[in-house]
C-alpha cells in the first residue's frame, strides 16, 4: 500500500526547525521551485493493495536526492 507522509510542524518547547531555517537556504527554496507530486501515479502500480503503508516515494526521493547532491 503506497503512504503519504502529510506534513505537520512539530514544536519542541516553543522551538520550530522552520522558523530557525534562513529563508535563502538552498533546499527551502529547492522545494518553492520542485514539485514532486508526478510521482504519486508513476509509483502507484509498485504498491500493493494491502498491508502496512510504505514511505512516502516523494520523502524517498527527496532522501535520495540529498544523499546525492551532499555526497553521501
Amino acid at each position: 500500500m503506497q503512504g503519504k507522509k502529510n506534513y505537520q510542524e512539530k514544536l519542541f518547547t516553543s522551538f520550530k526547525l522552520s522558523d530557525r531555517v534562513s529563508k535563502e537556504n538552498f533546499y527551502r527554496r529547492l522545494k518553492e521551485v520542485l514539485d514532486l507530486d508526478f510521482l504519486y501515479p508513476l509509483t502507484n502500480k509498485f504498491y500493493g493493495q494491502s498491508g502496512q503503508k510504505s514511505i512516502d516515494p516523494v520523502v524517498f526521493f527527496k532522501i535520495c536526492l540529498v544523499g546525492y547532491l551532499e555526497n553521501i
